[in-house]
């Protein structure tokens, strides 16, 4: 797990970790923005500092293909083929919290969610 934001494309040409711009750019990184500006953890970039020293999102967002390519992504191919626009919100660094543990996932990402729903 992680916290960020990530948005289209996933995957490029070559298949290596580079920035891969979709026509829509801006449109999915105003969308993850309005996401992480709303979780404080998030908008820092370095959330799993313990797990991940050297990772860091600036604002809290991320191309997905920058971040690793994932040919064949859910999120890329509704883009392409339905034109609907995805974006893989990563809600923390442990990928199975405990059950006691999810109220500090709402409370931190409440004002996320609100915001998201407001931009869509």
């Amino acid at each position: 797990g992680s916290l960020v934001v990530n948005y289209p494309f996933d995957d490029d040409e070559q298949g290596i970790a580079i920035y891969s711009k979709s026509p829509d750019d801006a449109v999915f990184q105003k969308l993850a923005l309005a996401y992480s500006k709303e979780n404080a953890k998030m908008y820092q970039g370095s959330p799993c500092k313990d797990m991940y020293p050297t990772e860091y999102f600036p604002h809290g967002i991320t191309n997905g293909a920058q971040w690793y390519n994932v040919p064949g992504g859910m999120q890329d191919w509704n883009y392409l083929h339905t034109n609907c626009f995805e974006v893989t919100i990563e809600l923390g660094c442990v990928k199975y919290p405990k059950a006691e543990e999810l109220p500090k996932y709402w409370a931190q990402n409440r004002r996320s969610l609100l915001q998201f729903m407001k931009e869509v």
